[in-house]
């Protein structure tokens, strides 16, 4: 394991080649994700970006620790004096770089106002630097823009290295014709003729063109390409099947698309309800359901944890009631990093509303057991009227109602700064509901 007079430790030699590789597709990615629409696809990027990131941050440290215990190899004794020296500076900008950049973006990640968790490869959580967290959002910001501004300067720094890097490496192997490129590549010999020399060359380039052009990585639903139409929505609980574009349908017609409520088996005959309201519990297998889309691809989500208190009764209208209310932070869309957003200040901000309420004491009779309810919602600190349709069946002591309803996110003030614009998410979230009750 110990150098050689003319190559690197084995291990030296491995950590070399894998940072070179990381360095490489890092520099690409992150250039085509300048040039992508923000939208699920270049959301999926940013995560790949971010967790190669952080596992060069740790090779680098590897590697430093590794050249700080092991003597490198000398270098030609040819070589000039000033050469050795400049060589040395420029390994000491070089790792000062590398350390640079991860540690620039865990910084821009840390103060970002979307507040976006990393989970590394989307198997391991990654925690933001505890103390910008806790900053002021001014400083944070502050902080935020001098970061973006170091990481792209350092990013720059990077490709005109590897240029310096990789031009002084073809100068010592095809010019010089020293033993420079044999230190890293064992068994390299210098001239023209040395494979090891053109294949290195491939797979730098090979590296470099795979971060502009793969993965196809999957969207925020969870499947493949980005760009495929949708064949089938991705939920937790039953819903009806989305269009193919993702086009929002009118009131109307996502009414009219609401399946008839199942009677119950055992006794399917509608009976009458009674002239007092009378006061139902929700039972298990409710839902309720959102939809809306982002730069074109649909999204589609639950909340796992609320509550509902339903006082009613067809043939007493005027004295029914209901209150639902929901617990914002259990919001699930399928996707971590999303989930882990949502609830952030940007977006419901539960850590100040942490419940949204509807409130609702006027119904309407519109047909045979199909009902709207006139009432308010209150969610992010700002109250909105509100109307739900409905249909509802009641067999016995048990009922099932279904039903639509259309929030606009912008009087609510649900998406702040940049997610204020309604191009890549529109204003209007469609949400449906299925409700299983009984009383006693």
């Amino acid at each position: 394991m110990a150098a050689t007079r003319n190559r690197y430790t084995p291990v030296a030699v491995l950590l070399h080649w894998f940072m070179a590789a990381a360095v490489f597709f890092q520099l690409a990615l992150g250039w085509r994700m300048e040039d992508l629409p923000k939208g699920p696809a270049v959301f999926a990027l940013f995560q790949l970006h971010k967790s190669i990131g952080f596992i060069l941050l740790a090779l680098v440290v590897l590697r430093l620790v590794w050249r700080l215990t092991h003597r490198p190899p000398a270098l030609p004794e040819a070589m000039p004096v000033w050469e050795k020296k400049a060589a040395g500076l420029a390994h000491v900008a070089l790792y000062a770089v590398l350390f640079g950049l991860p540690l620039t973006g865990w910084v821009l990640v840390s103060t970002s106002r979307t507040s976006i968790p990393t989970v590394l490869f989307g198997v391991l959580p990654w925690p933001h630097l505890p103390w910008l967290a806790e900053l002021s959002p001014t400083a944070r910001e502050l902080w935020h823009d001098a970061a973006a501004g170091a990481h792209g300067l350092l990013a720059v720094l990077m490709l005109a290295m590897l240029v310096m890097h990789v031009g002084a490496v073809l100068k010592h192997q095809l010019l010089v014709k020293d033993t420079v490129l044999g230190h890293m590549a064992p068994g390299a010999r210098p001239g023209w003729g040395e494979p090891r020399l053109w294949l290195l060359l491939l797979a730098a380039a090979g590296i470099f063109a795979a971060g502009f052009f793969f993965p196809r990585l999957p969207d925020a639903r969870g499947g493949g390409d980005p760009n495929a139409p949708v064949t089938e929505p991705r939920m937790v609980q039953q819903t009806p099947v989305l269009p193919e574009a993702p086009v929002i349908p009118p009131p109307a017609e996502a009414i009219a698309a609401v399946a008839a409520p199942e009677p119950v088996a055992a006794r399917p005959e509608i009976l009458e309800a009674s002239a007092k309201p009378v006061k139902w519990q929700v039972e298990a297998g409710s839902a309720l359901e959102f939809r809306t889309s982002w730069s074109g691809t649909p999204v589609e989500g639950r909340f796992r944890q609320w509550t509902a208190d339903i006082v009613f009764s067809p043939d007493a209208l005027a004295d029914s009631s209901i209150k639902v209310s929901v617990d914002l932070a259990s919001v699930a869309s399928g996707d971590e990093q999303r989930d882990g957003a949502l609830p952030g200040e940007d977006w419901f901000d539960a850590g100040h509303f942490p419940q949204a309420v509807f409130k609702a004491s006027r119904f309407t009779r519109l047909g045979p057991g199909h009902y709207s309810a006139q009432g308010e919602l209150s969610l992010r600190g700002k109250t909105s009227p509100l109307t739900l349709d409905f249909k509802l069946a009641i067999t016995g002591n048990r009922a099932v109602a279904e039903g639509f309803t259309r929030i606009d996110r912008t009087v609510f003030g649900v998406g702040q700064g940049e997610w204020a614009a309604t191009d890549q998410i529109p204003a209007a979230v469609d949400v449906t509901f299925k409700v299983r009750a009984k009383h006693p």
